[in-house]
């Protein structure tokens, strides 16, 4: 039986056989795009940094905000102190595009992750095309030539990599490859159940030296002191946020929590 990850990363490798762009041509509009914004180093201030994401839809859960203005949640989530920005770019799984991704940037100054799954050197270009400032690399729909490759690629296009685990494993899978950005998801990608104690377990196996970032499952500021305790420097948060009436506040919440 397929889990939602066996399905979704299906979807992608099967769009990316028929991709049949340029590799050069791709790496030359990635060269030419206009500077980025330095994801990584927004996260690396005093307290606990939030990465705000903008999410329509998940798919466990369907609708949380399928008509959101992402411009518009953007300027909420810069206006409660968020470092950053997620925007998911999977249509078919999340609703999401890279029209919202332009959107949001287009209407902050924070930096930007391209949230997909990257199963292809290509989009890692197309990330840094599009306008990100970082992209995601989950280890657990990779192996480790893929990880290895596509980190390579990111850094030299100038993106930020957040590599993201699910276990010690996985993290020193990430190391391995030179990951500085490593995310651990309290979401497993196979049952799509959050477990609220995996980030905690496993933050002792991210060295000091890399910037640590715990992903999902982030319910409210309880949440986000327990993990700031535990020595992350960011929570991306996106379902919590999108659904709180007042995403401002509810960024300003995590942030004192965390501090």
């Amino acid at each position: 039986m397929a889990t939602y990850l066996d399905r979704i990363l299906a979807e992608h490798r099967e769009q990316a056989a028929g991709d049949r762009r340029s590799t050069a041509e791709l790496l030359e509009a990635a060269a030419a795009a206009p500077p980025v914004r330095g994801f990584a180093a927004a996260l690396r201030r005093p307290g606990l940094s939030v990465i705000s994401e903008v999410k329509r839809r998940s798919p466990s859960k369907g609708d949380l905000f399928a008509d959101l203005d992402p411009a518009k949640l953007a300027m909420a989530y810069q206006s409660g102190g968020a470092s950053c920005l997620s925007v998911l770019t999977d249509m078919d799984n999340f609703g999401g595009s890279r029209d919202d991704l332009s959107a949001a940037r287009d209407a902050v100054r924070l930096p930007v992750i391209r949230k997909d799954f990257t199963v292809q050197a290509h989009d890692v270009l197309d990330a840094r095309i599009m306008g990100a400032d970082a992209v995601l690399l989950i280890a657990a729909a990779l192996d480790d030539a893929e990880l290895a490759d596509f980190h390579a690629i990111a850094i030299e296009v100038g993106l930020d990599a957040l590599v993201e685990t699910h276990d010690e494993a996985e993290v020193e899978r990430a190391l391995c490859v030179g990951a500085t950005l490593i995310g651990v998801n309290q979401r497993d990608l196979v049952t799509f159940q959050v477990d609220h104690e995996r980030a905690c377990r496993v933050a002792a196996s991210i060295p000091e030296t890399a910037v640590a970032v715990a992903e999902s499952g982030v319910r409210g500021p309880a949440d986000a002191a327990s993990l700031a305790e535990a020595g992350y420097h960011a929570v991306l948060v996106g379902e919590s946020l999108v659904v709180s009436g007042d995403p401002a506040a509810a960024v300003a919440a995590l942030i004192a929590a965390g501090s």
